[in-house]
């Protein structure tokens, strides 16, 4: 087993306050000095100032997105990224519709139960916790379903940490004439996604991901006339994101109270996001993270559910060990008196947990986490094995 002495001791990207631990979640998660302290001034929601900000904010995000003209809008929701999801599905789906939702995780499961919510007809096509969906297999069910509507797919399936195959499934879709909504929560930032690249309606994305804001709200780039067509088809008031479009174009506000401190503190963020380099730069760090990490613990003897050509650079989900001693709570409680919280698993088929490589961590901050997890093992009396071969 590998001991703390052979990791590397270098300067971190930054320290977090005293006591305050770094979040290896997919978000929240651990955020710039600079995103806090945009925090500590009040905004008015009507201001122009404020106004201002959430402006330039749906502008760069449309940037972001490759988005050269106004065939697509940005629309801001308030509430967490499953909101603006939930939104999104109200929208882009008639309520004569039929949705495909491809599933391979827990935010796919999440997207068949908002559709039965909202009377949405749907097939769905499973992979269980750990294989993406083949291009093949849209192709078939989109042939033999030819009713179907709309495709749902989760980029990156946080779940098992899976970075789903987006193009090859878009360029399927897009010959089937179908309507392709991507919940790209956790990929939006740090994975490249535009339009010219990708045939997509609607994209959705939240906040504290990784652009690495804050919680409080979600936002969904949509195309014009897939919006323009949506009018009084929402079942919510406060989701309905036609009206919240319309409201925005005609007012510049939001038609409810904004989570202020969170788009300005998501306002700071892109500004940081685009002095690293915007969405290259910020894959080239958490993709080192990635690696880093996957390399260490392996060292250590843990194993990783999936392939390592399946592997995002967002989460990586391990194997829980299989030892007497290894207990997750015992883990999590270890980890955390160490400066570090990470996330249960969420598969069905094993115990597992899953450490995220987004956020203000670098390679580093990496090691020191992996120093910490041999020193856990070590108070657990857990005596991990190399895998064998």
């Amino acid at each position: 087993m590998m001991t703390k002495a052979e990791f590397p001791t270098t300067q971190a990207l930054a320290t977090p306050a005293l006591g305050e631990p770094y979040l290896l979640t997919p978000g929240p998660l651990t955020t710039s000095k600079a995103t806090k302290e945009a925090m500590l001034r009040d905004w008015g929601s009507w201001d122009v100032a404020f106004n201002q900000v959430t402006a330039d904010v749906r502008q760069s995000l449309l940037s972001m997105a490759g988005v050269q003209d106004d065939s697509f809008a940005c629309v801001p929701l308030q509430g967490s990224g499953s909101y603006s999801v939930e939104a999104a599905l109200a929208t882009a789906i008639p309520r004569d519709g039929k949705a495909l939702v491809l599933m391979n995780g827990a935010y796919g499961q999440r997207a068949t139960k908002t559709l039965e919510y909202l009377g949405r007809a749907f097939i769905t096509l499973d992979k269980g916790d750990y294989l993406p969906p083949q291009p093949e297999e849209v192709d078939a069910l989109l042939r033999d379903n030819p009713d179907v509507t709309n495709v749902f797919l989760v980029h990156c399936e946080t779940s098992s940490g899976i970075l789903n195959p987006l193009r090859e499934i878009a360029d399927v879709v897009k010959a089937h004439g179908k309507s392709l909504i991507i919940d790209a929560m956790s990929s939006f930032g740090a994975v490249p996604l535009t339009v010219n690249e990708i045939a997509f309606d609607v994209v959705v994305s939240s906040a504290n991901k990784c652009i690495e804001g804050i919680p409080g709200f979600g936002f969904v780039i949509i195309r014009r006339s897939v919006l323009e067509a949506a009018k009084g088809r929402a079942n919510s008031l406060s989701l309905d994101l036609y009206e919240q479009w319309v409201y925005m174009e005609r007012t510049g506000q939001w038609r409810f109270t904004p989570p202020t401190h969170s788009v300005v503190a998501f306002h700071k963020a892109l500004e940081q996001h685009n002095a690293e380099g915007g969405v290259h730069g910020r894959l080239a760090r958490y993709t080192r993270n990635r690696d880093v990490l996957v390399a260490g613990m392996r060292e250590l003897g843990f194993r990783t559910l999936l392939e390592d050509r399946w592997l995002s650079p967002i989460i990586t989900t391990f194997f829980s060990p299989e030892h007497p001693n290894f207990e997750f709570k015992r883990f999590y409680d270890e980890l955390k008196a160490r400066q570090f919280i990470i996330y249960p698993g969420k598969l069905t088929v094993a115990d597992s947990f899953r450490i995220g490589c987004i956020g203000q961590i670098d390679e580093y901050i990496v090691h020191q986490l992996l120093r910490a997890i041999a020193d856990s093992l070590v108070a657990m009396n857990v005596d991990m094995q190399l895998p064998a071969g």
